[in-house]
């Protein structure tokens, strides 16, 4: 911990406790030389949060173990057994599904747990010398004509600070005020909105969580009981892993005619049991067994951000679904919060980082960050087709007398796909960001 007596070199606001928000507050401290005063906001009155399960992959996982927080990450963590990877099934069909490939990796894998479970561990990491304030939802921002940022809050009241994180998610008041604010000169008018607004991508996912016991009453054999399975179908698909003794269920249909559409209505609704059932009925037997245990079901209309062309703005940053909401269908949306939020975090506590130059350092984290994250923002609805049997020049869910030979093309590219995370690590996009941090005051010096 660093002395909270030492004068901070500056302010930092985190709009947003979620993933990112918290990750980040943890990393500003831990590798700070001396203090760097952290307000975080958050607009409910405690630290919880939406949806069931989550996992981590390598990348995420190399961080816990930097931030010294992943032994207890692996206590509450479910592991598939190594010899069962991850299996994918073909299982739209009147004559029952089958066994299509299965995913086996070399490096350790997926650890998966309860989303409130990770928060749980992140919360009692969070820094003494952070200040938490709950029922504060920023509506709009300005800046001082000293430099410093004017936070205004739904309740009335104000704030100041000297850097501003937005790390309030998709709907992020702080992506909306830094669009609607930002020069002419930078962003096309007829753009803002674009930017500013999340967009439905025509998706909605079925999710359940239910006790493992439940479906072993069912099926004692059924295939997730034993590791993640993803059942794959034309236009639609569920993937369900065991986590914690419960089991997962996340069941996904899409209408590509919707996409970027208004959606009207509630984001999240709960549903029967019936309607996800109707949707996935000519689905296996092991897809109808799982139905039939969802307890209280929920449809969720998936939106994400349209892809940005900045995430920074003088000492303002976004990050996590503030800046990338994607879909998940590359496991990466908590993940690419953490590492926006590992990067950015060692970047602002660096010494060479001062109040005077931490647009440059903004800038660095935004060079080394957005694009990794577009890209697999991008990969991610690439995925989501090749999952519905949708993906252009692959198998389309029709047997044209070759049915197993489209079906291994298209496992290839969906392993090469998956590959991502054996490919570099959050450690060496650190160091690329230290040295490109390096680089830009040294120039800075130089032109001075």
């Amino acid at each position: 911990m660093s002395s909270s007596s030492a004068t901070p070199k500056f302010r930092v606001a985190i709009c947003g406790a979620g993933i990112g928000g918290l990750v980040l507050a943890i990393t500003i401290d831990k590798f700070a030389e001396c203090d760097v005063k952290i307000d975080l906001y958050e607009a409910r009155d405690a630290i919880i949060t939406a949806g069931a399960g989550i996992s981590l992959g390598p990348h995420s996982t190399e961080i816990m173990e930097e931030l010294g927080m992943h032994e207890e990450i692996s206590r509450v963590s479910t592991k598939p057994s190594p010899s069962h990877g991850t299996m994918y099934r073909k299982s739209d069909g009147q004559e029952g599904g089958f066994e299509w490939f299965r995913q086996i990796t070399n490096h350790p894998g997926r650890s998966r747990m309860q989303r409130q479970e990770l928060i749980d561990i992140l919360k009692q990491h969070l820094p003494a010398s952070s200040t938490l304030h709950f029922n504060k939802r920023l509506t709009t921002y300005d800046k001082q004509s000293a430099g410093s940022l004017v936070l205004h809050f739904d309740d009335d009241s104000v704030a100041s600070t000297d850097v501003l994180i937005g790390a309030d998610g998709i709907r992020s008041s702080v992506r909306k005020t830094l669009f609607e604010t930002i020069g002419r000169d930078v962003i096309d008018p007829s753009k803002i909105r674009h930017y500013a607004d999340a967009s439905w991508t025509g998706n909605s996912v079925y999710r359940a969580l239910f006790p493992m016991e439940k479906l072993s009453e069912v099926d004692p054999n059924h295939v997730v009981l034993k590791g993640p399975v993803f059942f794959c179908g034309k236009g639609r698909h569920i993937f369900s892993y065991p986590v914690s003794q419960l089991i997962n269920v996340v069941a996904f249909i899409s209408d590509k005619k919707k996409a970027g559409t208004p959606f009207e209505g509630r984001w999240v609704s709960d549903v029967s049991r019936e309607e996800v059932n109707e949707a996935f009925q000519n689905f296996e037997p092991a897809v109808k067994d799982l139905i039939k245990c969802c307890e209280n079901p929920s449809r969720w209309a998936i939106h994400v951000v349209n892809e940005l062309p900045l995430s920074i703005c003088d000492r303002v940053a976004l990050i996590g679904d503030a800046c990338h909401a994607m879909l998940p269908h590359m496991g990466a949306g908590a993940g690419q919060a953490i590492e926006d939020a590992f990067v950015l975090g060692r970047l602002l506590a660096h010494p060479l980082t001062t109040l005077d130059n931490v647009h440059a350092t903004l800038k660095v984290y935004q060079d080394v960050r957005l694009s990794v994250a577009q890209l697999l923002a991008r990969q991610s609805e690439g995925m989501r087709c090749m999952h519905d049997f949708d993906a252009l020049g692959h198998y389309d869910g029709t047997d044209r007398g070759n049915e197993q030979e489209q079906l291994e093309l298209l496992k290839g590219k969906i392993l090469e796909r998956r590959g991502w995370e054996s490919k570099g690590g959050a450690i060496a996009g650190w160091l690329k960001a230290e040295r490109k941090l390096q680089e830009s005051i040294t120039d800075a010096r130089f032109r001075h």
